[in-house]
């Protein structure tokens, strides 16, 4: 059976659980990414701390644009196999969330989850690329159930934490880093270079205003920036919304919430071929942004099950059109500039997260969903004229 939105050359020969076996190695890989949010409250009652979350997500974020710069300067990625880059980003994330455990105070904290997220760097674009040397058509909905995986790896700590009731939170910091070890080995072992590999274009920081000249690019980017002004934020605040306005095991709601959200990066890559990728991007981005006004009037007036029925829909909204952005901005970039271009996206997208996350930090619970709403109507001010 052919894994949904792939499209592989017949004529090469291939495992016929490859693809899949990229999708669950990009989910393992990335597990570490929120790995300490869902252990936060137990973390901070060891070492005395509060107000911890906006700063060690940050730190995850400013790591994983520091480890892009990175990647896009020194060309690693094209100077050896990418799985082999993929098991050495996997490996040093798994050790560098491991770290966590010996931090004694805030900043060893931050800077464990820096280096985290400087690996991931290593992890999550260079999953995308093993899986685009064996796909040829049907790329947004190969990005599709990438993002997907990687919204399930962010995830899968909350479900451990959920579920290990009584468990010690390092365990769980210690499991997700052997998950993170064991997708890359399993990329590295099973998944060979495709034949449609090829060199990347390196960042190239005069192409930045040649890019920006482009009225396409330009809408797909400002609609990705909005987009990620609201998306991790929310996944950093579930935790407490959940606690405080549902009752509830808030980490199996925050795992529900954020899971789903991969049913909207597949099914959204699915549609993309049919509607094409910025209408799928222009219809969840406004589904996100009315979640966004609607939130903090529902918080303390709805009954328990619309709220739990409003969150899934937000977290399949959420994060379902985020590969399309990507998918928008390569093609609305030249050949020889889509490496650049998609570089530049991620960068500032990312950096606007640690922006948004302080933001979020000085606004009452109830009315942060208030502070991500200026993204969405960015992105779909940005998008209004990109067909």
């Amino acid at each position: 059976m052919c894994w949904p939105g792939f499209r592989v050359r017949s004529t090469t020969p291939r495992p016929r659980h490859l693809l899949p076996v990229v999708v669950l190695a990009q989910f393992a890989g990335t597990s570490v990414w929120f790995a300490t949010n869902a252990v936060i409250p137990d973390l901070e009652r060891e070492l005395g701390l509060s107000g911890t979350t906006s700063w060690l997500t940050g730190a995850v974020q400013l790591g994983f644009i520091a480890g892009t710069a990175m990647m896009s300067l020194t060309g690693l990625a094209d100077r050896f196999s990418p799985r082999w880059v993929f098991l050495a980003g996997c490996v040093l994330a798994g050790l560098c969330n491991l770290s966590t455990l010996a931090a004694s105070g805030l900043v060893g904290l931050v800077l464990a989850r820096f280096a985290c997220g400087a690996a991931l760097a290593a992890v999550y674009p260079i999953g995308m690329k093993v899986a685009a040397g064996w796909v040829r058509e049907g790329l947004g909905s190969a990005l599709g159930w990438l993002v997907g995986a990687l919204v399930l790896g962010t995830a899968f700590p909350h479900l451990l934490r959920g579920l290990a009731v009584g468990l010690p939170w390092a365990s769980i910091v210690a499991l997700t880093s052997v998950l993170s070890v064991g997708g890359g080995v399993l990329l590295a072992a099973l998944v060979p270079d495709g034949p449609y590999l090829r060199p990347s274009a390196g960042f190239d920081l005069s192409a930045v205003p040649r890019l920006w000249a482009i009225p396409e690019y330009r809408a797909a980017a400002l609609g990705y920036f909005g987009h990620m002004w609201e998306l991790y934020t929310l996944w950093a605040v579930l935790p407490a919304l959940a606690a405080a306005y549902l009752p509830m095991n808030p980490s199996l709601l925050s795992f529900s919430v954020i899971a789903v959200g991969a049913i909207g990066c597949g099914v959204g890559g699915m549609l993309s071929s049919r509607i094409g990728s910025a209408g799928v991007a222009r219809v969840l981005l406004g589904i996100s942004g009315l979640c966004c006004a609607a939130a903090p009037l529902l918080w303390t007036t709805a009954p328990v099950w619309l709220l739990v029925g409003f969150l899934l829909i937000w977290g399949v909204a959420v994060v379902g059109d985020s590969p399309q952005f990507s998918a928008l901005s390569a093609q609305a970039a030249p050949p020889e500039l889509i490496g650049t271009g998609l570089a530049l996206a991620t960068a500032v997208g990312f950096g606007l997260t640690v922006i948004s996350l302080q933001v979020a930090a000085l606004v009452p619970l109830q009315w942060v969903a208030w502070a991500l709403l200026p993204g969405p109507l960015l992105g779909l001010w940005a998008m209004r004229r990109l067909h």
